[in-house]
């Protein structure tokens, strides 16, 4: 979680001018929806941040909540890659003041792109800078370019940066979309490569059947929002309890063998006997190792956890950062 020198701060239109935190005002904005914080989404927020540094202001990410799909197509929901708790995470991780939520409804979506300007980053924000991506449109009918945006800035006098597209290694874009796609197909070391870091969740551990105590292997439940599109399977994972990270193997799916009931992300934690009961944790699913499966029998069962937690062990004792970031939100 954020601590105590950065600062989550939500802006609702109906509270006018007052409310924001003065440390974070005259600041260099970074603005996006930024679900996932992908290695695109980072190169808007590191131009942000330089600029903060340049000028000696406040950094801060300007964000929307809930993701706009989700408002326009509520029965389509978004599978959330980085919820804002996890995402001012990151944004403090790489080393931004705080993080502003601006509620987002259809009235909002309504709003000229220069009253938006006007209101929330010249009155509210009092910002002196911004950057946002080359795609990023806001206000009514999408009417506000980044290039409108420039021109606004101009008038307003405050800097606009537009960061160019960003693609991996091979020249694909870099899109949560296709980070999402990775995700749903279990392939979340690939997922990783494109976020930058390792894709992670945070939960509060429920109550169980209890029966993987009987079987030597207790786990710590979470259940995943509906709308998560991660693979079932089994995968070698990192839990963060308390501050420290631990190693483990889990299970998420419908337990096939038992009762193949609603999906839960079920992790055995190497080398731990607390109880974890109504506490939260975050979870990293480093590798896929293998689909879920039925088994004949709770013997051929364990016989392959124990196979499992080998290999889960095997893997995750030679992990290593993938980049500082990485390396700040699992290893530290």
């Amino acid at each position: 979680m954020p601590g105590s020198s950065f600062l989550v701060h939500d802006l609702a239109l109906a509270d006018g001018a007052a409310g924001l935190p003065s440390v974070l005002s005259g600041a260099v904005v970074a603005i996006g929806n930024f679900d996932g914080v992908h290695r695109g989404h980072q190169a808007v927020l590191e131009a942000a941040r330089a600029e903060a540094d340049r000028r000696g202001a406040p950094a801060v990410v300007l964000t929307f909540e809930p993701h706009p799909r989700d408002v326009f197509k509520p029965d389509e929901k978004v599978f959330r890659l980085t919820p804002p708790h996890v995402k001012a995470r990151i944004a403090e991780a790489l080393g931004f003041d705080g993080l502003v939520t601006l509620g987002f409804d259809r009235a909002l979506a309504a709003v000229p792109a220069e009253d938006f300007v006007a209101d929330v980053l010249v009155r509210r924000l009092a910002i002196v800078g911004v950057a946002v991506g080359w795609n990023f449109h806001f206000g009514a009918r999408r009417g506000g370019t980044p290039d409108r945006l420039a021109e606004l800035g101009a008038l307003e006098g405050f800097a606009v940066e537009i960061v160019q597209p960003f693609a991996d290694e091979g020249g694909t874009a870099v899109s949560s979309s296709r980070i999402r796609g990775l995700i749903a197909d279990g392939a979340v070391g690939e997922a990783a490569g494109l976020l930058g870091y390792r894709w992670f969740f945070e939960g509060t551990v429920v109550d169980g059947d209890k029966r993987g105590r009987t079987i030597g292997y207790p786990t710590a439940n979470v259940r995943l929002p509906a709308e998560t599109r991660l693979a079932h399977g089994i995968y070698a994972v990192l839990i963060e309890i308390d501050g420290e990270t631990r190693h483990g193997v889990a299970s998420f799916g419908r337990r096939p063998t038992f009762d193949n009931g609603a999906p839960v992300f079920e992790t055995y934690v190497f080398d731990f006997a607390g109880d974890l009961y109504g506490r939260t944790v975050a979870v990293t699913p480093v590798s896929y190792l293998r689909p879920e499966m039925r088994f004949d029998g709770v013997a051929a069962l364990v016989a392959q956890m124990d196979l499992d937690a080998a290999e889960a062990r095997t893997l995750l004792a030679a992990l290593t950062p993938l980049t500082p970031l990485d390396r700040a939100l699992h290893f530290a």
